[in-house]
């Protein structure tokens, strides 16, 4: 399975300390070994699923979708206005 990393994502990532890096490459290896870990979403962000785990005692969300043989992660945040975010980030890219 192909593992792709949309800019928002990547940015976000990059931005972190290394050691909270390996946090986040942490849950993306667990998203690949569990494609069905995070919870699936309906209406905006249909075909959506997103990963909650822990970073620095704060809630981290992780939005990632899976099409035919691709797995893209769109966006990782702290819960707060994480949702609102990725609905006006999808509709930027037209996704």
């Amino acid at each position: 399975m192909k593992v792709l990393q949309m800019p928002h994502f990547k940015k976000y990532v990059k931005k972190l300390p290394r050691h909270l890096q390996q946090v986040i490459l942490d849950a993306v290896e667990n998203v690949l070994s569990d494609i069905e870990i995070g919870e699936f979403k309906k209406g905006d962000l249909n075909g959506f699923r997103v990963h909650k785990f822990t970073m620095s005692h704060q809630l981290i969300l992780m939005a990632y979708k899976v099409e035919s043989d691709s797995l893209i992660f769109c966006q990782a945040g702290p819960h707060e206005s994480f949702y609102k975010s990725l609905k006006k980030y999808l509709k930027e890219i037209g996704g």
